[in-house]
Order: structure tokens, then sequence, then C-alpha cells
């Protein structure tokens, strides 16, 4: 050995080799000339052997391929290569013949030759000759060695190769099979491979047969390769990665040569080194799917392995794009994303077949209580026939919320444990983003399918189901909600859970009933107490809104994401509430009549009805108000005219129960009423009249209020405002129409017969119309002299003034400065007005009445339409004088026809023509035409004329037609009637028709009240023949036998 090593140090004769030289290119060489080009061409010098290439013209990226053989016998020699441009000018050729370098220099590389074994291709930069010279670019050369005596040793590269492989595998071997990794620090740290002695031997090798530091780096890295699994060898490997990527990749600025050139001719080799890399990226991939094994969040070492094993990606990605300059790469965050995915999904599958198991040893240490949660469970899954040893089952719901749990641990431990330690590509991966997501996608596909299994059968409570849904929306806001490709959409999981929560609502109604029932029970056994001294209501309401309320609250805190199923529960909610409050006032409606004579009970109901109202208003609010689903809103608007309806009813039915009270007082009003003496007007702008009726009305006025003052006081302590004001309106309704059928038109009576009332304030018209005609106009014989007798009832001008005083006086009794009924209100309600039309009639001419009856009274006719007696054929014509403006009637009475009529005795009709309207007091108003004898349809061909005169126009009158039976010593007896108002034919002035005739002519309420008024004039001929013409019906038929 010390021979050898001798030999070796000193370069004996001995020594020799034969050397294969071949130029094969060059890359960015400078231009030399002016044309901004050169003419290369290269020297091989080997000891003093010096050969040439071809010139290359105008090139500075030459290619030669040109191979020279030289031999050696010393090993200290070396290979110098220069090139250079040839120049061919004058000055070129003058300087050759001195002797002189004519050409230019462009650079040159020299080589070592004792660093040289084996074949080589290898880039070479070419490097300056002095400081003055300019050079660039690099030289591509091929050189084979082959020293004699050692031609079949190995070269130098692969013995060390060998040498640096069994110095790592017995280092392992050493450390236990683990990778004892150097503590050294700096800018070299990475050319550091091994402790001490190991570096200093292969530094050595290296030093004394040529081995670049590139090739020990690449060396070292396939040895680490096979160990890259053990701790803090992919840092290290990421770190001789990436430095092994700037020697290729960052190219001196006097080079052009690729980068792909550069690896292509590295004595490593470029297929193995490539195939080195893709074997480390495979490994890599299949460690990253599973890196929840490989790399427990539990160890910190293993997450800083995890760090550097993705760097370590990352620099096979960055080699495989800048030195191997492939187009598109596998991007090392598309390829770390994958892994992740492809880890959660078989993190998933496993958590869902294996929950139970992996839930009891998360979540539950003790023994007994896992014990216990099994029993259960399997009680409740039948015996887990259907659960499957622990899975998913129709019966039971178990399943899934611990799968959540599971799932929400998964994803925590990504969120603060890989996420921080995978954090290199921040815009691109987010752990703990990714995991959420396709968790949930995963868990949805699963979750959404068990759903639609329950929904068939519905073997679990619904009450269940609905702690399920709360846990499945916890998961999705907390940790899915904000993830990139669910972030402002509408989640899927409200669509699963409706038919359950729809069936929770509809359980709710039963539940919420029967609760409405026991607390209205309570509450009418406590006898409608009121809730507090201020609180007008009972408890009974509270009770039901607390009920609803609490449903609601359950709604609310669904906070469905989804609008249209939102919309769902709203409509369902809102028929929930419309059934459990009518079921509230059908209750108070049914036990109301038995408590109006209860006055603070009755007020308590009403004020329940209306706290109703308000609580519902409250509720519609809360529901979204003006944004609520419209068919919601609609139910709800509904319920509330409902109840609004209810209230006025229950108003209604408690002041219909105090109208015997209120009756009896107006009657007191009345008596004293009549008491008031003095005739004539009333000058009210007088202080003294006007003094003297305000005493006379508070004085009439007396009875009335002493009642109401009792009782509207209370109702004001007891009701509330809206409810106080809905029984103000009824009993306004009541004491004014009072005071209108009892005292202003009081029921016509004969004291002759003891007629009944015709016009009670009770009474229909019909009934009316028929007791009046019965009694005025029918068989008895009542003289309009007693009929006059009535008028003793009449009210005296001055009575009118107290009464119209003290109506004002009841007014702003019933406005209560403000807090009452509104004054528009009272000034405009039907009753009111219809009391004041009643007195300003007692003030009315009687042509102004006559006037009002014909504008008013327009179906007179109808009875004709519906029973018509016969017919007659009439021939009006209507005339105006141009000059003094008179108007003129014209009237024919051509025939009659079919007239119906039954008698023992001559049949003698004829027809009795009357024209009705103001200012005839002093014109002839009837005509009649000739009686013709026991002829059913006679002709009659008789003309009448009557004068009108200027003072109204014709629509202020109307011709009634009266057929009647002429009788002997006896009155006249009347087979119909026809009335036609000349309104009807003014536009066409004449008109010829056939008119119907009626047993009677039809009147409505005004009509009525104008002929009582009327009939109260018996010093009034016009009024006397008015009512009597107005009022006469057909009597009873012979009968014939």
């Amino acid at each position: 050995m010390k021979a050898v090593k001798q030999s070796v140090l000193d370069g004996t004769s001995k020594w020799s080799a034969k050397l294969a030289i071949t130029v094969i290119c060059a890359q960015g060489l400078i231009a030399k000339d002016k044309s901004g080009t050169s003419d290369p061409y290269v020297t091989v010098q080997v000891g003093k052997t010096k050969k040439r290439t071809k010139t290359v013209l105008q090139d500075l990226n030459p290619v030669w391929n040109e191979k020279f053989y030289f031999e050696c016998h010393n090993a200290s020699d070396r290979i110098k290569v220069r090139v250079w441009d040839e120049d061919d000018d004058f000055k070129s050729r003058l300087m050759s013949k001195f002797n002189r370098e004519s050409d230019d220099f462009l650079g040159q590389a020299i080589i070592e030759v004792r660093t040289l074994s084996g074949e080589m291709d290898v880039w070479y930069n070419l490097e300056k000759r002095t400081d003055k010279s300019a050079v660039s670019g690099a030289i591509r050369l091929h050189i084979s060695v082959e020293i004699k005596g050692e031609e079949k040793v190995a070269p130098y590269h692969v013995q060390y190769t060998c040498l640096h492989e069994n110095l790592f595998h017995y280092l392992c071997e050493e450390a236990g099979g683990s990778v004892k990794l150097p503590v050294v620090k700096g800018d070299d740290a990475w050319k550091v491979y091994f402790d001490d002695t190991a570096q200093e031997i292969v530094d050595e090798f290296a030093m004394r047969y040529g081995i670049e530091s590139i090739y020990q780096a690449m060396t070292h890295f396939s040895c680490l390769s096979s160990k890259y699994m053990c701790a803090g060898v992919p840092a290290v490997m990421s770190t001789l990665l990436a430095n092994i990527n700037a020697y290729y990749a960052h190219t001196t600025s006097n080079t052009a040569v690729s980068a792909s050139d550069r690896f292509a001719a590295s004595n490593f080799g470029k297929e193995k080194f490539v195939k080195l890399l893709d074997q480390v990226h495979n490994s890599v991939r299949i460690d990253l799917s599973m890196y929840r094994n490989n790399f427990p969040a539990s160890n910190p070492e293993k997450l800083q392995d995890l760090k550097s094993t993705v760097d370590l990606l990352t620099s096979i990605t960055f080699f495989r794009m800048k030195v191997q300059e492939l187009s598109s790469p596998p991007r090392a965050s598309q390829v770390v994303k994958d892994c992740v995915k492809a880890c959660m999904k078989s993190t998933y599958q496993f958590l869902y077949e294996n929950c139970d198991e992996l839930y009891q040893r998360e979540f539950q240490t003790d023994a007994t209580e896992k014990e216990q949660q099994q029993q259960a469970q399997q009680k409740e899954s039948g015996q887990g026939q259907d659960g499957q040893d622990g899975g998913p089952s129709i019966k039971s719901l178990d399943f899934w919320p611990k799968l959540i749990s599971l799932i929400i641990s998964v994803i925590e431990e990504d969120k603060n444990s890989y996420t921080l330690v995978l954090n290199q590509f921040p815009q691109e991966l987010h752990v703990g983003q990714v995991s959420a997501e396709l968790m949930w996608t995963l868990f949805s596909v699963d979750m959404k399918y068990a759903l639609e299994e329950h929904e068939q059968h519905k073997l679990c409570k619904s009450i269940d189901y609905m702690n399920l849904l709360f846990k499945v929306k916890w998961l999705y806001n907390k940790y899915v909600a904000d993830v990139p490709p669910y972030k402002g959409t509408i989640p899927e999981y409200p669509g699963w859970f409706e038919p359950f929560v729809l069936q929770w609502l509809g359980e709710n109604d039963d539940v919420s009933l029967e609760y409405l029932h026991s607390a209205y029970d309570r509450d009418k056994k406590d006898g409608f107490q009121q809730t507090a001294e201020h609180s007008l209501f009972s408890a009974s309401v509270v009770d039901v809104f607390t009920q609803l309320n609490q449903c609601f609250d359950v709604i609310k805190k669904l906070e469905c994401p989804d609008p249209n199923i939102l919309n769902c529960y709203m409509r369902r909610f809102a028929k929930t509430i419309n059934k459990v409050l009518l079921a509230y006032a059908d209750l108070v409606r049914r036990d109301f009549p038995r408590l109006t004579s209860r006055e603070k009970t009755a007020c308590i109901l009403m004020n329940n009805i209306q706290q109703l109202r308000v609580q519902l208003e409250k509720v519609f609010e809360s529901m979204g108000g003006n944004d609520l689903d419209p068919e919601a809103a609609n139910i709800l608007k509904e319920l509330q005219s409902k109840l609004s309806g209810v209230l006025d009813e229950l108003a209604s039915m408690f002041a219909n129960s105090l109208e015997l009270k209120i009756q009896g007082s107006v009657q007191e009003l009345g008596a004293l009423l009549a008491k008031v003496k003095g005739g004539g007007n009333v000058a009210l702008s007088k202080p003294s009249d006007r003094q003297n009726v305000s005493h006379e009305a508070d004085m009439v006025l007396r009875p009335l209020m002493d009642l109401l003052d009792g009782s509207l006081s209370l109702y004001a302590q007891m009701c509330e405002k809206t409810v106080l004001k809905r029984l103000l309106k009824e009993l306004w309704r009541i004491v004014i129409h009072s005071l209108e059928k009892s005292v202003v038109l009081p029921p016509l009576t004969d004291p002759g017969s003891n007629l009944p009332l015709l016009l009670s304030n009770t009474a229909k018209i019909e009934d009316v119309s028929r007791l009046f005609l019965n009694h005025v106009s029918g068989k008895q014989q009542v003289s309009f002299l007693e009929l006059s007798k009535e008028a003793e009832k009449n009210l005296t001008p001055r009575q009118c003034a107290v009464l119209d005083m003290a109506l004002d006086t009841i007014k702003q009794y019933f406005h209560a400065g403000g807090s009452g009924l509104k004054k528009t209100f009272l000034d405009k309600s039907p009753e009111l007005q219809s009391l004041r039309y009643a007195l300003s009639l007692y003030t009315q001419t009687t042509d102004t009445l006559i006037k009002t009856f014909v504008n008013t009274q327009t179906s007179q006719d109808q009875p004709s339409s519906e029973d018509p007696v016969g017919e007659i054929s009439i021939q009006v014509d209507l005339f105006t004088h141009p000059g003094t403006g008179e108007h003129k009637v014209t009237v024919k009475v051509v025939a009659a026809n079919d007239l119906k009529w039954q008698t023992t005795g001559m049949f003698r009709p004829f027809v009795e023509v009357n024209l009705v309207g103001p200012h005839l007091s002093d014109k002839r108003r009837k005509h009649t035409t000739k009686s013709k004898s026991n002829n059913w349809s006679p002709k009659y061909n008789e003309t009448f004329h009557f004068i009108l005169g200027n003072e109204e126009d014709p629509d202020a009158y109307e011709l009634h037609f009266c057929v009647k039976d002429y009788c002997f010593a006896r009155e006249d007896r009347l087979l119909g009637v026809a009335v036609m108002q000349l309104r009807d034919i003014v536009e066409q002035g004449s008109c010829a028709c056939w008119c119907a005739l009626g047993k009677r002519v039809q009147l409505d309420e005004t009509g009525w009240t104008i002929l009582r008024i009327l009939s109260q004039r018996s010093n009034d001929e016009v009024a006397k023949e008015f009512v009597k013409l107005k009022s006469e019906c057909r009597g009873q038929e012979d009968v014939v036998v």
C-alpha cells in the first residue's frame, strides 16, 4: 500500500493514459467581429500535443462534434481547451508572419488529467486568460480516459458512489436503522453529509480524484431517499435538492448554457436522477395520502417532518420545471391538496365504519358509562339488528350525533395542527377548509340518504329529528359555512329535515290546543282575574302566547338559511297560531253570554280578545312583518280581522245586554221632554233662550246620564282603550237608535181600538208596512181625524231644540275630551244622521216632505212585478210653456186589461188618476174615469189635464193610478195601483205604455217616516190625502160560492 501510495503521489514514469476528447459544441460565445458575430474554432492541447477543430463561420452557438486522441504519460498534465475567433483580414495575416496571435481569444477551460476517469460528458464554463480578457459562454466536451494498468478498475465516480453508499448504510446500522444527521450551520452546511471522520474520507477521495461537489450531493440525495421517512431526513433532502436545483438552474453571467443541457452532462446520469426523483415523488404522495397515520398530530417531530416532506415535494416540482424544463409538471400545491383529500376520504370512511368504537374511545372514558349507553342503544334500536353493529339505524338516530362529534374532532385537528404545518401554499391550500369541505360533502350524502329512509318509516320521535337538525346546523355554521365552495350559497341540509320539522309543527298544534284548554279552564276556575294591578287581561292569554312563543323560538333557533323552506315553516306556524287563537276566541264566545251580567268579568274577557290581537301583531313583526311570506301574512291578517270581528261581536253582545236599561232611561227622557212647554220657533242666538234650552236639555238628559255615568266609569277603568271604544260605539248606536224610535218617532197607536204598535224600535219595515196598511187603510174604517190624535206625540219646535242640544251633550259625553269616540265618527254615524234627519222632518213643510218622498221612493211598483193583478194602458204627454215656464201634463187613460177581481155583486171598474208633488194645494190633483159594468177589460179613452206650475221641475212629480170597483152607498174598493214618475219621461216628453197593477205600493224606511210625519198633520188636507193615497192597499175579495 505504501508503494502504491508513493507512486500515486509522485507520478512515476510508468503511468500513462489514453485520452479521447470530443469537442461537441459551445453556447453563448462573445461576439468579436464587427458584424456582431464570431467565427469560432477550438484548440485542444495535452502536454505538447495540440490539435484544432474546423472553423464555424458567424455562429455564437457553434457545433463541431470533432474527436481527438491523445496519450498522456504524466498524471500532473493538464488539458487546455481554448476557443478562438478566426480573423482573415490583412492585419491578421501580417501578425501571423511575426509569430504573434492573429485570432481573437474567446475563452478557455483547464482540466487536470488526474481528475479524470472513465467517460465523462461535461459542460465547462469558459474562463479568462488575463484580467483584460472578455469571455462568456461554455463548452461541452466528451472525455474518455483509459489509464494503463487500470483498464478493469471502475471509474473514480463509480468508486466514490460505492464509498459514499457503504459509509451511509454502515452509519445507519450503527444508529439502529435511523439516519444520524450532522449538526452544522452556514451556507455550505448542505455539503456536509456525515460526522467528521466519514466526511473527511469522502472529501479526501473527491479532492484526489476530482469528484464534483454536485456529484457528491446527488449521491447523498440518492442515499437519503431510501431512508426519507426517518426523523429529520425530509428536511435534509429538501435542502439538498434545493441546492442541486440552484446549481443547475442558476447559470452564471458568463455562460448561456441551459439548465437542461448542464443537467444532461451530469456525471451522475440524467436518467438515473430523474428516475430517482420520480420514485421519491410517488413515495411522498403515497405517504402524504395517509398523513394522519404517518405524521400524527400528537408528535411534534413528525409534524415538522410533514412540513419538510411538502418542501421536498416543492423542490421536486421546482427541479422538474427549472432543470428538466418540463412545460407543466404537477404543481406541488395541487399534489398536496389531492393527497389531503385522499386522506380525508379514507378518514371519513374509517369514522363511518367504526363510529361507535371510536366515539367510546374518544369521548367516553368511564367503562360503566360505555356499558350503559350500549345497553340503551341496543334497546332503542332493536338489539342492533338494523344498526349493523353500531351503524346507522331507521329505529334510532344515535349514530349521527356520534359521527358528527368525530367529524368535528378531525376538522379541529386539521384546523389547529395540520393547517399550521402545511402552510406553504396559503392561497391554494388551507387544510382546515379542505377538511371541512370534504367531510361535509361525504357526510351530506350519507345524511341525506338516511333521512330519506327515515321519512318513509318515521320510527323516531320528531323531537329527536329536531335535535339532530340543531347538531347538523351547528356543524355547518361553525365549520362549513365560510369554506369557499359553500360561502355565500344556500345549504341543502334544511331540505333534508323539512318533513320532520313540519311533523313537529303539526304535533305542536295538538300540544298547544291542549295547553290552551287547560290554561283557559284554570283561568275560568279562578274567575278570570287580572294578572296584575295594571294589566286588564287574565292569565290564560299570557299562557297561550307563552306556549306559542316557545314554539316560535325553536323555529328562530333553526336559523334556516333557505328562504323557501323558512317560508314553508312560517306558513305552517301561522296555521297553528290561527287554530289556537280562534279556539280561544270560540271558548270566550261560548261563555260570554252567561257572563254579561258580571260586568267586570265581561270586560276582562273582551280585553283578553284584544290582547290576543296585540300579541298577534307582535308575533307578526317577529316573524318578519312586511317581509313575511305573503301566504303566511294573509293567514295572520285574516286572523286579525276575525279576532276584530269577535271583539265587535262581544262588544255588541255586552251592549245589547244593557239595551233594556237604556230604553227605560230613554223613555224617562221622552216623558221629561213631553213636559217641556212652549210653542213657536226658538231663537238660540239669544243668550236667555239658549240658556233656558240648555237647562231644559240637562233636565231631560238626567235619567240617561245617570245610567251612562255609572256604567261608563266602570268600563273606562276595566276596559282597554280599543275595547272601550268598540263598546262606546255599540252603546252610542243603541242610545241614538232608542232616541229616534222612542222619542223622535214614537210608535203610532189607535186609542179607540187599542191598535198594536206600528213602528216600534224592534219592528221590521215589512211588519210596519203590514200593520200600518191594515189599521190605517184596511177594512177598519179609521178616520183620519182619529189618526190626527197621534199629533199629540208630535214634537214642538222647542222640544226639537231641546233634543238637538241634548244630542250635542250626548255627543260630547261619548267623545270624552278625545279619550272616547272621535267627533268625525259621531257626526258621520248613520244613527245620528238618521236621528237628525227625523228631527228635520218635523220642521219641514208638507210640500218639502212630499217632494222628498217622490225623489226617494223609486221602487213603488215592485209589488206589481212580483204579483200583478192586471194592467192599464195610458198615454202621458208633458208640455212646458216657453214664456212662463209653466208645466202641464196630459194623461189619457186608454183601457184596462185582465183585471183580477172576484165579486158577488155588480163589478163596475173605474180608473182614478192622482198627481203627487209639491205646490198642488191650490190645483186639481185628481181625476176619475167613468165606470164600466161587468167588464174585466174595459175601454175608457178618457183624457185629463194637470197644471204643475213653474215652482218645481217635473222631476218632483209622479202620477199615481188606482183601479177601483165602484160601490154604491159604501166606500169604493181598490183593485190595484200603479205609479209613473215624470222624471222617466222628461227627456222624451211623452210616453204610451201598459202599466202593471200591484196590490199596494212599496216604500222604504224614509217613505214610511214621511208618511208617519204627514199622518200627524190632521189639519192639512194635502197631507191627509197623500197619506190615504200611499197607505191604501187592496182588500179581501168576495168569496164566490
